[in-house]
């Protein structure tokens, strides 16, 4: 058995997304068909506490828009151009001992993850994209907003999703990172549907503003054992 968490947009609620945390029974391995048959185990034991429909939102979803959804498909705006949403957020990190690693937006997304630098390089201490210093809280407040910066030229189209009641990302262990696809998509309905999104958009400080205001992240913390995972 294994648990992994669903996410659902809670607009009418101040944490605005609400992570559920559903048992299921968890088939080992890293073939392709093993991650399927976890996101139908997961789903199927979601429906069976209530929560159903929902999308994956991985490269590994049955579902086209949840594939395209990928952190690794979504492309941001830079100053060299656009580029792989991935390549952004792991460029952008700055540590104790270096960073940025700007030269990290050229590269392939999982070159860019499996960077050494970013695991030797010290406490990560802040963000810096597009002439802007981004600070480490909320937690996953620079990854959330680079995401639905991505996805927010498409959020008519986007509309569509309103029938699923949750996202998840099978790929995402909570025992060993922070940031989450899945939950970028929960909060991006819940501010659409909060009438919060074009205001939240506008800027990084009004993005920050909104989410502090609505206490968003409050309750993401690590272990200091689980802290080189976080990000």
């Amino acid at each position: 058995m294994a648990q992994r968490p669903i996410f659902l947009p809670t607009p009418a609620q101040d944490e605005l997304v609400k992570e559920v945390s559903v048992k299921l029974t968890w088939h080992s391995g890293f073939a392709e068909i093993q991650k399927k048959r976890n996101i139908q185990a997961l789903h199927e034991a979601a429906g069976r506490l209530g929560y159903s429909p929902l999308l994956e939102v991985s490269t590994k979803s049955e579902d086209k828009v949840g594939q395209h959804l990928s952190a690794f498909h979504l492309r941001v705006k830079s100053p060299v151009g656009e580029i792989p949403l991935e390549c952004a957020f792991q460029g952008s990190k700055v540590f104790e001992r270096g960073g940025p690693y700007t030269e990290l937006f050229d590269v392939d997304p999982r070159t860019a993850k499996r960077d050494s630098r970013l695991r030797e390089s010290g406490r990560l201490v802040a963000f810096e994209f597009q002439a802007m210093r981004f600070p480490i809280e909320p937690r996953t407040a620079f990854y959330d907003w680079l995401y639905i910066g991505a996805i927010f030229p498409h959020r008519e189209w986007l509309s569509r999703l309103s029938k699923f009641v949750g996202f998840t990302d099978i790929e995402f262990n909570p025992e060993r990172s922070i940031n989450c696809q899945a939950r970028s998509v929960a909060l991006f309905f819940a501010l659409r549907e909060n009438g919060l999104l074009e205001a939240a958009m506008e800027s990084a400080g009004s993005f920050l503003q909104v989410l502090r205001r609505h206490n968003y992240g409050s309750h993401l913390a690590l272990s200091a054992s689980q802290e080189q995972f976080a990000y």
